[in-house]
C-alpha cells in the first residue's frame, strides 16, 4: 500500500522511502521510515496532509504514490 492509497484519519506508518533525496527531504521534515502519521487530509487530485506531534506536511501526489506504508 502506498501514501496515496490512504484515506482521511488512517493513522499510518512510513515502512520505504524510495528515493534518497526524497528520503533526506522528509528526514528534515521529522518523517523516516518507522515514523507514524495521521492523514488528515487528502485532496482529490492534490497533495496528502499528514501530521506528526503538532507538524503538517504537504506531500504531493506523485510522490506519495511512491512511498510505502502500512496501516497501525
Amino acid at each position: 500500500m502506498t501514501l496515496g492509497d490512504i484515506k482521511n484519519g488512517d493513522h499510518i506508518r512510513i515502512l520505504n522511502i524510495p528515493d534518497e533525496k526524497v528520503r533526506a527531504q522528509a528526514f528534515r521534515f521529522g518523517i523516516s521510515e518507522g515514523a507514524s502519521v495521521v492523514c488528515i487530509e487528502k485532496i482529490p487530485k492534490g497533495p496528502v496532509i499528514l501530521k506528526k506531534n503538532l507538524q503538517e506536511l504537504a506531500i504531493g501526489r506523485r510522490l506519495a504514490e511512491k512511498i510505502t506504508v502500512e496501516m497501525v
